[in-house]
């Protein structure tokens, strides 16, 4: 298959995007989106749910018309040259696509010969892409007896029958168990070493810290920050304060302390009491603990760490996007109305 002319002035990037808007009545799922992704490498784009992650990526993929703004794939444009960019790109969805009442070799068999690809050639692509993601033994097994994490695998499995240079991987991890989530990092780093280019959607923090090349932060559909992890990293400082007190109705207060002294947002973590907050300047450890003291607020732990993902996440989104069943269920509706008229 002939993927079409990737040199030139747009070689380098394989997605470029500039201002995309797209509404569902009152609701802006993204709202101006800029995004340039270098061939050859990972990239990551982060956010909670409701952000606008899925809705971008369906219109970069010719799922979705834009409202607003344009996009190019290795130079085409994604809504005059639509039929172009379909033969570069390669999409896995947050729900396997596969027929569940047939085997794994029947499905890619299948999607094969969809793709115009003739029996021998897709048996033997089958054959292929089956070892490639660990199915051989399963092959012949329906696929309603597969773990979710066999039919995510299966999924993406299928969206490399034509080796498109471009991969859209919308959360393609979620609901996987840690060892399915691993298995599934080798075979995304072993997609780019191969010459693909990927573009990811994750709301896992250790995925994109683990994957990607550079990261898109998405909030409310805005692109609220960009760059390399460690740039990210760097952006809210250059490690983070983790407090235990001994007395756990002192959280709000020693919250409070905490914001006015550091200046900086806290937040309560998973483990229970434990208040985090990046910091950028170390020397102010001192001051707290006198304003701590001074408050009558006794701390059984203290540990001062490099900056997380989780610390860029929390300053850069607050308490993040609350998703709204309703607005969600009636974008969907819409984008299913949409692609049964395309």
């Amino acid at each position: 298959m002939v993927y079409g002319n990737k040199s030139g002035s747009n070689g380098d990037w394989a997605v470029e995007a500039q201002g995309l808007v797209k509404t569902f009545g009152d609701n802006r799922a993204v709202d101006g989106v800029d995004l340039q992704v270098r061939t050859g490498s990972i990239y990551g784009v982060l956010g909670p749910n409701g952000a606008g992650k899925t809705t971008t990526i369906r219109m970069l993929a010719t799922l979705l018309r834009p409202d607003a703004g344009s996009a190019r794939i290795f130079g085409h444009d994604v809504v005059k040259e639509s039929q172009i960019v379909r033969q570069l790109i390669g999409v896995t969805g947050q729900y396997a696509s596969v027929d569940e009442s047939l085997s794994a070799t029947e499905n890619l068999i299948i999607f094969s010969r969809l793709l115009g690809l003739g029996r021998a050639e897709s048996r033997r692509k089958a054959e292929e892409l089956l070892e490639e993601f660990g199915l051989t033994e399963a092959a012949k097994r329906p696929l309603k007896n597969f773990s979710g994490g066999m039919r995510r695998r299966l999924d993406l499995a299928a969206s490399l029958i034509a080796q498109p240079p471009l991969i859209f991987l919308d959360e393609p991890t979620t609901g996987l168990d840690p060892r399915t989530r691993s298995q599934m990092w080798d075979t995304i780093r072993r997609l780019v070493k191969t010459g693909s280019t990927v573009l990811l959607t994750t709301q896992y923090l250790d995925e994109a810290d683990q994957l990607a090349d550079r990261i898109a932060v998405i909030d409310t559909g805005k692109v609220v920050a960009e760059g390399t992890v460690d740039e990210l990293k760097a952006s809210v400082g250059t490690s983070s304060l983790h407090l235990r007190l001994a007395d756990l109705e002192d959280n709000n207060s020693a919250r409070h302390i905490i914001e006015q002294v550091l200046g900086v947002p806290t937040k309560i973590s998973s483990e229970a009491g434990k208040i985090t907050a990046p910091m950028a300047n170390a020397d102010l450890v001192t001051d707290l603990l006198i304003a701590l003291r001074t408050a009558g607020i006794h701390l059984s732990e203290m540990s001062v760490q490099k900056p997380t993902l989780d610390e860029v996440f929390l300053t850069i989104t607050g308490e993040g996007v609350k998703e709204d069943a309703s607005t969600t269920q009636a974008s969907d509706d819409m984008y299913k109305a949409k692609e049964a008229r395309a």
